[in-house]
């Protein structure tokens, strides 16, 4: 379980593939502070940590991840938002993430704007995820807000730290970003579909 409030930024330091698999390795200030069998999530995607070596430790995609989500599109020296599952007893800033990414999204606009950055993004609507005006959105990880909120888009504000300590500031027009949408959202929209409520 996650908060969505990022804590480090790690770079790609190696990928290798194993048959479906893809291994990553990352660099990050963190590696000192894990453990093997840990939980991290890397652009909003839970993963293992399998192996640590000095600053570096590598965790492994497996085929379904790789389909969902935007790992498959690493390349070496990209940076990533790292975070590490939450403790029991703490804050939680953010809101309630899983660290399971319900399917990509394309950045579709960047307008910067006085005092903070607009962000829009385009999904697929017939995956049937859907967002709420001012309800919580993960996008690789990070915990926002969302504004503009229609059946395929969204929008989030971003304020001068998130862009600056998140992957954020790399974010172009066409960057696609993984979304985990709101689990409370997600269990009404099940309940919904099977006519439980």
């Amino acid at each position: 379980m996650f908060t969505g409030i990022i804590e480090q930024l790690g770079i790609v330091s190696d990928l290798k593939k194993e048959a479906e698999n893809l291994h990553i390795t990352v660099k990050t200030p963190l590696t000192t502070e894990l453990k093997i069998d840990q939980s991290v999530a890397h652009n909003g995607v839970c993963l293992t940590v399998v192996g640590i070596e000095r600053d570096t430790y590598t965790v492994t995609a497996i085929k379904e991840t790789l389909d969902k989500t935007n790992l498959n599109t690493l390349q070496l020296g990209d940076e990533i938002n790292l975070e590490r599952a939450m403790i029991i007893g703490n804050r939680l800033d953010g809101h309630i993430v899983q660290g399971h990414v319900d399917q990509t999204a394309v950045c579709t606009d960047i307008i910067p704007q006085d005092g903070s950055t607009v962000f829009s993004f385009e999904y697929n609507a017939a995956l049937k995820n859907i967002t709420i005006e001012k309800g919580s959105i993960t996008v690789n990880g990070t915990s926002l807000t969302v504004i503009n909120s229609q059946k395929n888009s969204f929008s989030v504000a971003i304020i001068p730290y998130t862009f600056e300590n998140t992957v954020f500031k790399n974010f172009k027009k066409g960057s696609i970003v993984n979304l985990e949408f709101d689990v409370v959202g997600k269990y009404i929209a099940r309940l919904q579909q099977f006519n439980y409520l």
